[in-house]
């Protein structure tokens, strides 16, 4: 039996020739021609998760550790809420017996008024977290008051008419990861005053709560993965997720049109989206399909992609839109094939910047989380997870650089942030 987890994976590093050895930690080390660092999700044989489990078990752990997130820092508070959507026009395409597919999503956006705070993840997505995804990354089960975390964002606020019409920017988390990953990154631009709308891919993510406390966990990884299983594995997910974010595109269309979508809106969420500028963003997998997305897509003005390898066409041919790429320390065009393919290919505005110290899940809301726990649970390998930069300065360097590309393409406000080095944020070097 496996368990599977977010953090440096097995499935990362794999296509075409790999030699490698998987470690205590999860990670791969080993020569990769083809796909390098693509995903976020971890396997592992079930020593290992167990190894793992028990990492801080001689931490006390009575008292389950509390984690916070960082405040977004832009001029408006946050609103959220959580939809269920469903796509009638095509079957599943990762449970072939199921005849539609069913997503969920929540929206992030400029509030008004109060009202709860939203979690960081719905209930039956925390328990399961703790007990299978929190593991493998040297976290017991228990350990972290997962269910305690609470965003920024207040439920079902109004939409704060003051911000006009809504940018909008499409969220995907890394292969494995559920949507709520990128909470520290999407409160920010909501902050900012963007729609921003994330995406759980079912039967891919770790864990998708849907409403009426019905929990939907990863279909279970192939016994063996070699090279050649791990390549059509991605391109599975990669396939699946490109039209899933189509649709959801659809259905911000639809909102921008004043036309309702799901379940309950927000008070003055209809009309409120600006279907003329969009972006997107995503993390490892997340980052690939919203290249894909960008080049196949016309309603996709301009594109982030926070250190994932490209899978699919978009690999080769590049995109010709304004396209930001974030890299952890080791990961360079050098080391990635298709990296380099890419970025030969693109035409348009780019950018690619790399953070010093960064790791691959630099760029997730482990950045934050896992320094908190490591403080109390010593023994959690956290520079194999988020490096060594300081969570506080990587946190404020991507939310800055991220902030500045949506701004500049979006809503054409100029900057300077990308002409050269920046002394707020001496970790970040640009890449020529």
């Amino acid at each position: 039996m496996r368990a599977r987890a977010t953090g440096p994976s097995t499935v990362s590093k794999a296509a075409g020739n790999v030699t490698g050895r998987v470690t205590g930690t999860g990670r791969v080390t080993g020569k990769v021609a083809g796909l390098a660092v693509l995903v976020l999700a971890v396997s592992l044989p079930a020593s290992n998760a167990n190894a793992n489990a028990g990492a801080g078990a001689g931490a006390n752990v009575a008292r389950p550790i509390g984690v916070s997130l960082p405040a977004p820092g832009g001029p408006y508070p946050v609103g959220t809420v959580a939809m269920r959507l469903v796509d009638r026009s095509r079957p599943d395409p990762l449970v072939a017996a199921k005849p539609y597919r069913e997503l969920m999503i929540s929206l992030w956006y400029p509030a008004a008024g109060g009202g709860p705070l939203a979690p960081h993840m719905a209930p039956l997505a925390a328990a399961d977290w703790d007990r299978h995804s929190a593991p493998p990354l040297g976290v017991p089960k228990g350990a972290v008051a997962w269910a305690a975390t609470r965003t920024h964002a207040r439920l079902g606020a109004p939409v704060e008419p003051r911000a006009g019409r809504l940018p909008v920017v499409l969220f995907g988390s890394g292969d494995g990861g559920p949507r709520t990953l990128g909470t520290t990154l999407v409160e920010d631009l909501a902050s900012r005053g963007y729609l921003v709308v994330t995406v759980d891919h079912t039967y891919e993510a770790d864990q998708v709560e849907f409403p009426g406390r019905r929990l939907v966990r990863a279909l279970p990884l192939p016994p063996k993965l070699t090279p050649k299983v791990i390549a059509k594995l991605l391109a599975d997910h990669a396939r699946a997720r490109l039209a899933d974010m189509r649709y959801v595109l659809d259905q911000v269309t639809a909102l921008a049109q004043g036309r309702p979508i799901g379940g309950a809106l927000p008070e003055g969420m209809l009309g409120a989206p600006d279907a003329t500028r969009v972006g997107a963003l995503g993390q490892s997998l997340g980052g690939s399909v919203a290249a894909q997305l960008t080049r196949d897509d016309a309603r996709v003005d301009a594109a982030v992609n926070l250190d994932g390898a490209y899978v699919g066409p978009v690999a080769g041919r590049g995109v010709t839109r304004p396209f930001l790429q974030l890299a952890a320390e080791t990961h360079t065009r050098d080391s990635e094939p298709s990296w380099k393919s890419f970025w030969r290919a693109s035409t348009g505005w780019k950018r690619e910047l790399r953070f010093k110290g960064a790791a691959h899940g630099s760029f997730t809301d482990l950045q934050p989380l896992l320094p908190q726990i490591a403080g109390k649970l010593p023994k959690v390998p956290l520079a194999d997870y988020v490096g060594t930069i300081d969570p506080g300065r990587s946190v404020a360097a991507q939310r800055a650089y991220i902030g500045a590309f949506f701004d500049l393409h979006l809503r054409g406000k100029a900057t300077r942030l990308f002409e050269g080095p920046d002394a707020r944020f001496p970790e970040v070097s640009r890449i020529p």
